[in-house]
């Protein structure tokens, strides 16, 4: 069995599954775009991340969370990782 270095905290988990999302729109000054975010719920709440996006990437995101299936988060990265699979 391999050693594992102790301790595993949360803080040393690097991926974690997306089980929650939630887009946000925040307005700019009068004359000025806005600014969407994304929220992330991780592994059941043990993690959360909030992104900011640009319209483009917000809209792309969205059409990916809404194809179903488990979404990932590399925390290091920044990374969103879709149509996972497992062997």
């Amino acid at each position: 069995m391999p050693e594992v270095q102790q301790p595993v905290t949360d803080d040393s988990i690097r991926v974690r599954q997306v089980n929650h999302y939630q887009f946000s729109w925040v307005a700019g000054d009068p004359g000025k775009p806005g600014t969407y975010t994304l929220q992330l719920v991780l592994d059941q709440g043990a993690w959360e991340e909030v992104l900011t996006l640009d319209p483009d990437d917000a809209d792309n995101l969205q059409d990916l969370f809404i194809q179903g299936g488990p979404v990932y988060y590399d925390i290091g990265r920044r990374t969103l990782m879709f149509g996972t699979k497992g062997l």
